[in-house]
C-alpha cells in the first residue's frame, strides 16, 4: 500500500485532483449514489433549470460498462500521462498558467457541447491536452501499440484512430485536438512564431492563489522562444525566423 501512495502522492496537484475526480465522479454513478442522468450534459437542463453542475460533472464522468470499460481506463492513463508531463514539463513551477491552460480548453469544450448537444466532455478535454503536450514535444519519438514508433506530433491523430477503432466514434477526440490546437496557436504559435499579438494571458487571480515558483524538476518540453521583434531601422534579408518546435526531452522509455 506504500507504494500506491507514495505514486499518489508524486502525481503533480492539478493532475492529481483531475485524477481524483474522474475516477470518483464515474463510480459514483456506477453504483447508484446519484443517478448517471445528473451528471451528464443536458443543454435544456443546463439553461432552463440552472443546473450549473453538468458541465463539470460531464467532464469528470464517463459511462463504466463492459463495453466501455477498457476504452475508459485507455483515457484516464492518458490524462495521467500526459497532464502529468505537461505539469511538470513546459509548466513547471507555474501552476496559475497551467490552470489557466485547463480553464480555456474546458470552456472552449462546454461550449462546443452545449451547441453539439454532447453528453459527455472527458474524451475531449483528455485529449486536448495530450494534444498540446504533443505540440511541445513534436519531435520526440513515442511508443505505441505494437512497437510502432513515430513523431508525437501524430500522436493525437493516432489515438484519434484508436479510439474509433475500440469506439466506434472520432467526435470527441476530434473536437479534443481541434480545441488543443486553438490554446497552442493562440498561447505559443501566433505570438512567438508568427510575430502576432498575444491574445491569451493568464489572469492576475490565479497568481494570487497559486503563485509560481522556482527551482521544479524540468522536463518534458520547453515553449518555443518568443520571435525577436523586427527592428525599424533593419535591412537586409529575409530569413523568416521559424523555431524548431521539436524542444522536448525524450521520454525515458519512449
Amino acid at each position: 500500500m506504500s507504494d500506491i501512495g507514495d505514486w499518489f502522492k508524486s502525481i503533480p496537484t492539478i493532475t492529481r485532483f483531475w485524477f481524483v475526480g474522474s475516477v470518483a465522479v464515474p463510480f459514483i454513478g456506477k453504483f447508484g449514489f446519484i443517478s448517471p442522468m445528473y451528471l451528464v450534459l443536458f443543454p435544456r437542463d443546463f439553461f432552463n433549470k440552472f443546473q450549473l453542475w453538468r458541465p463539470l460533472t460531464a467532464t469528470l464522468y464517463f459511462p463504466v460498462v463492459p463495453t466501455t470499460g477498457f476504452l475508459y481506463l485507455v483515457n484516464l492513463y492518458f490524462l495521467y500521462h500526459y497532464s502529468s508531463r505537461l505539469e511538470t514539463g513546459v509548466f513547471d513551477g507555474r501552476p496559475a498558467d497551467y490552470l489557466f491552460m485547463l480553464l480555456f480548453n474546458w470552456i472552449c469544450i462546454v461550449i462546443t457541447g452545449l451547441i453539439m448537444d454532447m453528453q459527455l466532455l472527458m474524451i475531449p478535454m483528455i485529449m486536448s491536452v495530450l494534444y498540446v503536450w504533443a505540440q511541445v514535444n513534436r519531435d520526440v519519438i513515442v511508443s505505441f501499440w505494437f512497437g510502432t514508433r513515430f513523431k508525437a506530433f501524430y500522436l493525437p491523430w493516432v489515438i484519434l484512430g484508436f479510439n474509433y477503432i475500440i469506439g466506434g466514434s472520432f467526435v470527441n477526440e476530434l473536437i479534443g485536438n481541434l480545441v488543443g490546437h486553438l490554446y497552442f496557436f493562440l498561447m505559443f504559435k501566433y505570438p512567438m512564431d508568427l510575430g502576432g499579438r498575444s491574445f491569451l494571458s493568464t489572469p492576475q487571480i490565479l497568481y494570487r492563489y497559486f503563485p509560481s515558483r522556482r527551482g521544479g524538476v524540468s522536463g518534458f518540453g520547453a515553449p518555443p522562444s518568443r520571435r525577436p521583434v523586427p527592428q525599424e531601422q533593419g535591412g537586409g534579408g529575409g530569413g523568416g525566423g521559424r523555431h524548431n518546435w521539436g524542444q522536448g526531452f525524450r521520454l525515458g522509455d519512449e
